[in-house]
């Protein structure tokens, strides 16, 4: 028998490489070749010569009427935000997180719901059928529509899919399937693709719907090749702290829906919750005013959110002054400290600056730059400002306040919850007023520290 020839694999666009490099030459990744066996090629070019027949012919878009995919409800009013509206017939989602966060808790809750007016099959590749039975009691979920299949060859997974024709189906994970026509193990870049590819085009096929669970690196992405996030219609990414009882779920990527959603979910004794009125967790309860603490209007999705900014500036004890964040971007915090000194003359370059959104949060958007400035001139002159003030807007490199997009709906719903008064951009000024909330429209970083000084106490 010959023996199988050893190739390189990428682990981020899996090509694929004779031998060992410190870096792909198909993508530039740094160390992502690892070891595999060449599989042999199945499908040669020429098979598909002369294929297009009379089932296929070329369309003009105008021919073609758009229709709104119907939505199929999961029990779950954060997990149908996340989703756009709820779950697509022949939608293929993907979910990843660390392990333990909370991943086949939700999938066994929502398709314990959906079996009752549905068929739905779980399909569990790392965990036995009693373990899934025990969970399953402890969440106190009703089994008894589910069907469960533990099995990791993926052709005996197609063949039973295709037989039961459910509506919905769980993969528990991808990276535990394995395909008979290739030969390298499970988890591998090739079996991961291979796996992926025939499953999401039997749920195109059939309509049914895929959920996907997927592992993660230790840098938090997704194992196995980059194009797996591709071929799914939906990524769904689990964040948050294990310690925490308090968890997120943010969409990267929907295909029939809007990007950057966010779920917010509460890990209790009966599994995961969702929670109505999220910007309670990242707002914190103080006895009273404290230096240092800017209410920021952010937005996630279609969803604005109430999020706490705190900054703790110190003097520095040592030659180089720490710059520290938590849920915020890093570089854009040196970035502010310098328009802060050079256009409002605020000097921290001897002090330590710490800034963390509270609750866990991980905020991307440049509107949290004037909130990020107000709360560090607050905290470095031990000046505090009101907590019915909230702030948002983008700092830009010569001082000016940039406009925060959907402004008038962030505005309306801090109004919501009580606040009145805001530090906003002079863009976003709004033409009618919002309640009874008073609005601070500014243009540039020293006008709303000026407009900020004078709301402290």
């Amino acid at each position: 028998m010959a023996k199988a020839r050893t190739v390189f694999n990428c682990t981020q666009c899996g090509g694929q490489s004779p031998q060992w490099q410190g870096q792909c030459p198909h993508c530039k990744a740094w160390n992502t070749l690892a070891e595999g066996v060449q599989e042999k090629n199945v499908a040669p070019a020429s098979r598909y010569a002369g294929m297009a027949g009379a089932t296929a012919r070329l369309h003009t878009l105008a021919e073609l009427e758009p229709r709104e995919e119907p939505r199929l409800p999961t029990g779950n009013d954060e997990f149908d935000r996340v989703l756009g509206g709820g779950l697509v017939s022949g939608g293929v989602v993907l979910i990843g997180g660390d392990p333990g966060i909370g991943k086949s808790t939700l999938l066994l809750q929502t398709l314990s719901h959906l079996a009752t007016h549905s068929a739905a099959i779980y399909v569990s590749g790392e965990e036995s059928g009693e373990q899934i039975a025990l969970r399953a009691r402890r969440l106190q979920v009703n089994p008894a529509d589910l069907q469960l299949l533990t099995e990791v060859n993926l052709e005996r997974i197609l063949a039973i899919l295709q037989e039961a024709a459910p509506r919905v189906a769980v993969i528990d994970s991808i990276q535990t399937l394995y395909s008979e026509v290739l030969q390298s193990a499970p988890g591998s870049v090739a079996q991961v693709r291979e796996c992926a590819a025939q499953l999401t085009r039997f749920a195109k096929q059939s309509g049914t719907i895929l959920v996907l669970i997927g592992h993660v690196t230790k840098d938090g992405t997704l194992a196995g090749p980059r194009v797996l996030e591709h071929m799914v219609d939906t990524v769904l990414y689990f964040e948050g702290d294990t310690h925490s009882s308090f968890r997120l779920v943010r969409a990267f990527k929907n295909r029939f829906g809007a990007v950057n959603e966010l779920g917010v979910f509460a890990m209790t004794e009966r599994g995961l919750r969702g929670v109505s009125n999220p910007s309670a967790l990242f707002l914190s309860q103080h006895g009273q005013q404290v230096p240092g603490s800017v209410v920021l209007v952010t937005q996630e999705g279609t969803r604005p959110l109430l999020v706490e900014i705190q900054a703790l500036v110190d003097a520095a004890h040592s030659p180089n002054p720490r710059r520290l964040s938590v849920g915020l971007e890093q570089n854009r915090l040196a970035m502010l400290l310098a328009v802060l000194h050079r256009h409002a003359g605020v000097v921290c370059f001897d002090q330590d600056v710490f800034v963390n959104a509270v609750g866990g949060v991980k905020i991307v958007e440049p509107a949290a730059d004037l909130a990020v400035s107000l709360a560090i001139v607050s905290s470095l002159r031990s000046r505090s400002l009101p907590r019915s003030l909230v702030v948002f807007g983008e700092v830009g490199l010569a001082g000016e306040i940039r406009p925060a997009p959907r402004g008038q709906e962030r505005l309306r719903e801090a109004e919501k919850l009580g606040f009145t008064a805001a530090i906003i951009p002079k863009a976003n000024a709004p033409k009618q007023s919002v309640g009874a909330m008073r609005v601070i429209a500014v243009d540039r970083i020293e006008e709303a520290i000026e407009r900020a000084r004078e709301l402290e106490s």
